[in-house]
């Protein structure tokens, strides 16, 4: 008969657990709570007691058409920006693990843009992509105003989608490059000998067999484009112009931080939080369906 491990002393497993339990209290459970309580009163901008509105905060929210833009912005960056930053990193994968001459190198090399915060990686593209400083500015001379984040809202969106994107790359590299080292040599080897080239080596053995590896880092990608974006939008392009990268993050800031409507800010971030859920939810319920683990 099989013993089970059991651990008798429970105020030592207590004593271990609190530290990590009264983290994710103060870090998480209390301003979740803080949230859903101004979300349903308004919330004085100078202090006082708050007053019940229920509903109206939502209703306000969800009548606002700068809102809508908002959330389409933000799944639209969500959506190029994750696309962008898999396939640029499992490209770079595929390569690294092929080993070719400096293959350590390279992974200390693509993996340094996610060392670096958010806002870094925007100033570094912002001065970069600068219409007038960076080397976009010798483009501009040849083609004058071929590119101008400042005035065009379309290149400021895709402004903060590459530098999102690359941002990710790092993290997307590692996971698809360790995922391509835990397959067998032998499968590999065995496409090569039935004559597939490496191209389609890559295409119908590699890749179909880290497709869990690709599934977790949709989710991953996509939850860190609308929740970790902050920093890229608001050192580059602070919104504008005229609206066109005023993610659904940083409009909570705005309105919570700049215009002092912290109740309005507060319904923002419920409905940012269950999009969230409700995406992760559809992406387990019906894309992990085609995902084989063995």
């Amino acid at each position: 008969m099989e013993k089970r491990a059991t651990f008798s002393n429970l105020w030592l497993a207590a004593a271990f657990i609190a530290p990590q339990m009264l983290l994710v209290f103060v870090f998480f459970y209390w301003p979740t709570g803080e949230a859903l309580y101004w979300a349903v009163t308004l919330e004085p901008p100078f202090g006082g007691s708050n007053e019940w509105v229920g509903w109206l905060n939502f209703e306000t929210v969800f009548s606002d058409p700068k809102y809508w833009n908002s959330v389409r912005i933000s799944i639209a960056f969500a959506g190029l920006a994750t696309v962008l930053s898999l396939v640029i990193a499992a490209m770079l994968a595929l390569f690294v693990d092929r080993r070719l001459p400096g293959h350590q190198l390279y992974k200390f090399t693509f993996f340094l843009p996610y060392a670096l915060a958010a806002p870094s990686v925007g100033l570094a593209f912002r001065f970069i992509f600068s219409p007038d400083a960076g080397f976009v500015s010798a483009i501009n001379r040849v083609w004058p105003n071929l590119w101008n984040p400042a005035l065009d809202g379309w290149d400021a969106f895709l402004l903060i989608v590459f530098a999102q994107s690359w941002k990710m790359v790092g993290y997307n590299f590692i996971f698809f490059l360790a995922a391509l080292q835990s397959i067998p040599r032998s499968v590999t080897e065995a496409g090569a000998m039935d004559g597939a080239s490496v191209l389609r080596r890559m295409w119908d053995i590699q890749l179909p067999l880290i497709a869990p590896t690709l599934f977790f880092l949709v989710i991953i990608n996509i939850t860190d484009s609308f929740v970790d974006s902050f920093g890229i939008v608001d050192v580059t392009t602070s919104g504008g112009p005229a609206r066109a990268t005023d993610l659904m993050v940083y409009k909570i800031y705005f309105d919570g931080f700049e215009g002092k409507d912290y109740s309005l800010a507060a319904a923002q971030s419920i409905v940012l939080m269950l999009l969230i859920i409700a995406l992760t939810f559809i992406q387990f319920r019906f894309v992990e369906r085609r995902i084989h683990y063995s």
